[in-house]
């Protein structure tokens, strides 16, 4: 490999801009026996993460089951939709029945008054009858 080049990657690589393939690179170089002298302090870094990744963890790690909280939040969602919609229609259902309550009501109050003007209209009826027959007996 080129010198000039190991030093622009490297020159990257400090700024965060190389690509994983020109990380590689730089990995196999510093991976050799024959490093340029002033890279040499760069070396053991590179081969720590070689090392690093070769590294596997035999620990056993518990795994905690994933709590969902979506799923209840979704369900709890459902839960307060359904209950609102049937509170909205035993409201209408309880209003509507409230409406007939209060017309039937008033149609009683209508009734009993229409009623009362009835019988008072009998009375006319038999005055009407008896000046009727005044008058007739009169007129004869």
């Amino acid at each position: 490999m080129e010198l000039a080049n190991i030093e622009n990657l490297l020159e990257k690589y400090f700024e965060a801009t190389t690509t994983v393939q020109e990380e590689q690179e730089l990995q196999a170089y510093f991976s050799q026996d024959n490093v340029a002298p002033h890279l040499q302090e760069y070396q053991p870094m590179f081969q720590c993460f070689t090392n690093l990744k070769a590294e596997t963890s035999t620990r056993n790690v518990p795994l905690q089951p994933r709590k969902n909280y979506l799923k209840w939040i979704s369900v709890a969602a459902v839960f307060v939709l359904t209950t609102s919609l049937f509170i909205n229609e035993w409201n209408k259902q309880r209003q509507a029945e409230e409406a007939f309550e209060y017309f039937k009501t008033t149609m009683a109050l209508v009734s009993q008054s229409f009623n009362s003007g009835a019988s008072h209209i009998n009375y006319l009826t038999q005055f009407e009858e008896t000046t009727n027959k005044i008058f007739k007996t009169e007129n004869n």
